[in-house]
């Protein structure tokens, strides 16, 4: 098993933009055969190091990892993202 976490910092950090990009990424739970899980959090401290929103993925190897990476409801996600992120940072460890 893998899993597949990214931390999103958005341009906008306003409560409609937030919400909608938490909306965009939920909106892969079931569209993407590949995901075995699926958790987006939005970051309720706000503090300076704080980033905007967690997402966290599970899919059960490496080429799975891949195969999701390139499917087309992800890749609408990726485009979505880099019209608002400021900087997004991801890791991906064996569980």
């Amino acid at each position: 098993m893998i899993k597949h976490i990214v931390f999103i910092k958005l341009q906008d950090r306003s409560p409609e933009i937030v919400a909608k990009t938490a909306e965009v990424l939920r909106g892969m739970e079931g569209e993407i055969p590949q995901l075995l899980s699926i958790e987006v959090g939005v970051d309720v401290v706000h503090s300076e190091r704080s980033f905007d929103i967690a997402l966290v993925t599970e899919v059960s190897s490496l080429e799975n990892l891949q195969a999701y990476q390139v499917h087309p409801v992800h890749q609408e996600v990726i485009r979505h993202l880099n019209e608002v992120k400021e900087l997004s940072v991801s890791v991906d460890y064996e569980i």
